[in-house]
């Protein structure tokens, strides 16, 4: 018998148990096992799919999506850190996922070789500036005194110097004043002298014509200054970026009791505003240490006021307490994204908070944001973030037809044609979120989003006036984005308010069809004789029936 078979039931007993691939206990102690490994190696394979997304998500932002993308610095190091991410979750797969070397970023430069050692700074100039000695055209106005004239002889002029700009280039305004004596010959001399017309600013070296050229170049073309200061030396005019800056500080201020006459007849007579706000460096305050420090971060607000005006808004931190502050007074239509800084105007106030309650009546949502969020889903080639994006394309379609037609009309083919249109999109992006709610991803955004702000997305209904999108505030932001490209930072809180104020002049003009350049010329010439009480009749909306006015 020791040689034969044994019996399966001698196989129940304990001696079974020590061999793992044997009896029935073997399998299924081997199973959990199984089904962790499948459940990780699902996990990574789900983690590296997302991962790879969002790198295509972010490559398209960087090379492609110009117009949408957002700081590329703060990109580049997110690609960074995705790529890592891409590279481990390869390593876990063990297969080679690498994208297409077309699509690569571009190597990176160098390091910059070291700075040479600076020379030792010229002396600073002391005086005044010698004007009559630069070799540009001159300009002579020469004043008289209608009192004195024919009355007492003339025996010269008191001459003043100035620099302005003609086209194409620098001039010197010479003002030349009429002396006047008094006495007869053999007495002593009694000299008179024509008084100096007032002036905006008395003792600027600059004439309004030069102070507009300058900020027109910079705040409306993007030319910074330190590029205007290589210009005007080619054309013969020796000015430093750090008297341009002086200067362009004080015009700003200068100019901010028009800007805000425009913000309080816009916040009285506007129906709808759109808003929105882009980041702005500001260079940090000296330290007594001497080191580095780096740059804060203020913001920009935009206010389009319907069609009147385009109003800028500087503050140090994008809070909703200033937001609240910023939209004190306006009781009319907001049209702004769905950031969370703006739900302070629109919510019930909590009295244990102590909040006042606001005057904003209706949030307007925009389209083109929630457009957004399906446009980069749709990049992954998710078929409901095609389909999101065809529903969306058809309401912008139909609103294109009827962009000529006038308020009341247009609210008319809106709820006859449009409405049908939302009800069955939220109705999908409903049913649909309720399946994606629980995941992750670019999907879930684009139908969380959408959910979020179906009251504010179907406001545009109630009026004809009322725009499907949040467009004209973004592209008046764009004056700032291409600007900030070139200029990088502003000097301080004050000089960002004085940029702010110009910003609103330029774009205003440009909205009323406006030469910037002649208007801000012609406004500091007539600033200082202008009634205090009276400054509205000087903003952009206004202007060319108050320019029709006075004798050229």
């Amino acid at each position: 018998m020791g040689r034969g078979r044994r019996h399966p039931s001698a196989c129940d007993g304990g001696g079974a148990a020590g061999a793992p691939g044997r009896g029935r206990g073997g399998p299924r102690r081997r199973a959990p096992r199984a089904e962790q490994l499948a459940a990780d190696h699902a996990r990574i394979l789900a983690a590296y799919h997302q991962a790879l997304l969002e790198l295509k998500l972010l490559r398209r932002r960087i090379f492609v999506a110009s117009a949408e993308r957002i700081d590329t610095r703060q990109l580049e190091l997110e690609f960074a850190q995705k790529q890592a991410e891409l590279d481990q979750l390869v390593d876990k797969l063990g297969t080679s996922t690498s994208p297409p070397s077309s699509s690569d970023p571009p190597p990176s430069s160098p390091p910059p070789p070291p700075r040479a050692k600076r020379d030792k700074p010229k002396a600073k100039p002391k005086g005044r500036r010698d004007v009559h000695a630069l070799l540009i055209p001159e300009e002579r106005h020469e004043l008289f005194d209608p009192t004195l004239e024919g009355k007492a002889k003339c025996i010269g002029f008191e001459e003043t110097y100035q620099l302005g700009w003609r086209k194409p280039g620098p001039v010197r305004i010479v003002v030349a004043r009429a002396k006047y004596r008094l006495t007869p010959e053999a007495s002593p001399e009694t000299v008179a002298t024509t008084p100096m017309p007032p002036r905006t600013f008395p003792r600027l070296l600059a004439a309004p014509s030069l102070l507009a050229k300058i900020a027109v170049d910079k705040y409306c073309d993007g030319l910074p200054l330190h590029r205007q200061e290589r210009r005007f030396a080619r054309e013969g005019l020796d000015l430093d970026r750090g008297t341009m800056c002086r200067w362009m500080e004080d015009v700003g201020m200068t100019t901010g009791c028009v800007a805000q006459a425009a913000k309080r007849h816009a916040f009285e007579t506007a129906f709808c505003i759109s808003t929105d706000a882009t980041g702005i460096a500001i260079q940090p305050e000296p330290s007594s240490t001497q080191t580095r420090q780096p740059c804060r971060r203020g913001h920009f607000f935009v206010m389009v006021a319907d069609r009147d005006h385009v109003l800028f808004e500087y503050v140090p931190r994008e809070t909703s307490a200033a937001v609240r502050e910023l939209f004190r007074g306006y009781s009319g239509y907001l049209q702004a994204d769905a950031k969370n800084t703006y739900d302070v105007l629109f919510r019930t106030p909590d009295p244990a908070a102590d909040e006042a309650p606001t005057d904003v009546r209706h949030e307007v949502g925009c389209w083109s944001h929630c457009r957004r969020r399906f446009y980069e889903a749709a990049i992954g080639k998710d078929r409901l973030g095609r389909e999101g994006l065809w529903r969306i394309h058809k309401l912008f379609e139909l609103e294109e037809g009827w962009k000529d037609e006038p308020p009341a009309k247009r609210k008319e083919l809106r709820h006859r044609h449009s409405r049908p249109l939302l009800d069955a999109f939220f109705t999908w992006a409903e049913s649909e979120y309720d399946k994606v709610k629980a995941t992750r991803g670019l999907l879930r955004s684009a139908f969380g989003y959408a959910v979020r702000q179906k009251a504010a997305l179907c406001r545009y209904l109630e009026d004809g006036r009322l725009r499907l999108d949040n467009n004209l505030s973004e592209g008046e932001l764009r004056a700032i984005a291409v600007g900030r490209g070139a200029w990088l930072f502003v000097g301080s809180d004050d000089h960002a308010q004085a940029t702010a104020n110009l910003f609103t002049l330029i774009a205003s003009c440009k909205l009323h069809g406006l030469d910037p350049e002649a208007y801000l010329r012609d406004l500091l010439r007539v600033l200082v004789h202008w009634p205090r009480d009276r400054y509205l009749e000087l903003t952009p909306l206004f202007w060319a029936k108050t320019r029709a006015k006075p004798d050229p």
